[in-house]
C-alpha cells in the first residue's frame, strides 16, 4: 500500500532565538513521530522526552495525534514563572 507524502513544520522557540524544521513524512504518521524526525530532541537537550508538551497551530493536543498537510507541530517550553503567582505579585504591589 503506498502512503501519500505530506509536508510539515516543527517549531520550538526561545526567547532569542526560534528554529524551524521543515519535514515530509508518510500520511498518518504522529506529532511524536514528526518531533523525533526533527531531530530538536537531540540539538536541544533541555526538552524533556518525559515531561514533552506540543501542540498544533497553538493547540496543545496528545503525542499520538495523527498530523495533516501542511500541520505546524509547536514543542512548548515550561513556563519561567507561574501566571497566577506573577499577577498575585503585581496585585500587592
Amino acid at each position: 500500500m503506498a502512503h501519500n507524502t505530506i509536508s510539515i513544520e516543527v517549531v520550538y522557540a526561545l526567547a532569542e532565538q526560534q528554529v524551524i524544521k521543515k519535514i515530509d513524512l508518510n500520511d498518518g504518521f504522529t506529532v511524536i513521530d514528526a518531533v523525533n524526525l526533527s531531530g530538536l530532541l537531540e540539538e536541544f537537550p533541555e526538552i524533556s522526552r518525559e515531561t514533552l508538551k506540543v501542540g498544533v497551530f497553538g493547540k496543545v493536543c496528545a503525542l499520538d495525534k495523527a498530523l495533516s498537510a501542511n500541520d505546524r507541530v509547536e514543542i512548548y517550553r515550561s513556563l519561567i514563572n507561574d501566571p497566577k503567582e506573577a499577577r498575585r505579585k503585581r496585585a500587592k504591589k
